[in-house]
């Protein structure tokens, strides 16, 4: 099974760019790329994981009732994208819950950072799927994590997909730039050995970032907006015409959630 998932969170990428965008403008890219993912998956008819800042959803609720209206499910990606303490574990559950009135079961943190496990049990998630298993300089050093999920501190780990050689992530950056036969092949891959794709991506990759003034590097803007679009509608309509399944992360590891937890 194929599982797509969207961090959906405020644009702050410029600000780490030295680039200045305003609140206002952060919300609005990110709900317009939320637009556009949400009609992707509707044209295509699939289910997608959403994993959403407390502050997106209270901002943008007519777009989280969307997405549980469609069958979506509606993780929590923690309060703020760019702050987070020990307590925005709970509080960004709650509200979530209160905006979809549903359970909310599982969490991403902003950013793939490390999150203490103990607490995200205390706070109730069943599944982190905060963990990118690979080596990039300056971000991530997890070589010798597990590859496919686990439990720790009886919380079940889903880590990011990652090749089984070599471990190469096949996160948004490499579905923007490795050329399309490349990814599939290293999907296919992935697939046969792991039974499942675990891939995610952010609603504003799917709006045009060439804009100058947002001082993005090219490896972020390469394929954006409408080309984004396209490249996705292609991978997806591939993997249909393959008879593999796409789903919500939930639905698919519900079965190896502890048991009473279900």
């Amino acid at each position: 099974m194929i599982l797509l998932s969207f961090d959906i969170e405020e644009f702050d990428t410029p600000l780490e760019y030295k680039a200045a965008i305003s609140r206002e403008e952060q919300m609005r890219f990110s709900r317009q790329g939320t637009r556009n993912v949400l009609d992707l998956l509707a044209r295509q008819q699939i289910k997608a994981t959403f994993f959403c800042t407390a502050t997106f959803a209270i901002h943008s609720p007519e777009l989280i009732r969307e997405m549980v209206d469609s069958g979506h499910e509606v993780a929590s990606h923690g309060y703020y994208h760019s702050a987070f303490e020990i307590k925005d574990l709970a509080t960004s559950k709650v509200a979530l819950e209160e905006l979809t009135r549903q359970p909310v079961t599982g969490f991403r943190m902003a950013r793939m950072m490390p999150v203490d496990e103990a607490e995200i049990a205390k706070a109730g998630y069943l599944y982190n799927s905060s963990l990118n298993p690979t080596f990039i300089p300056g971000r991530y050093y997890n070589i010798t994590k597990p590859r496919t999920w686990f439990y720790k501190e009886n919380v079940l780990q889903i880590p990011a997909s990652v090749s089984p050689l070599f471990r190469i992530p096949l996160f948004w950056l490499s579905f923007h730039n490795f050329p399309f036969t490349f990814y599939r092949f290293l999907c296919n891959r992935t697939i046969r050995k792991d039974g499942y794709l675990n891939i995610y991506f952010h609603p504003w990759e799917f709006i045009d970032l060439s804009n100058k003034e947002l001082k993005l590097p090219f490896i972020i803007r390469n394929h954006s907006g409408e080309g984004m679009i396209r490249r996705l509608e292609k991978f997806i309509t591939y993997y249909k015409h393959k008879g593999q399944p796409f789903g919500t992360i939930n639905h698919y590891f519900k079965e190896k959630m502890p048991d009473g937890k279900k």
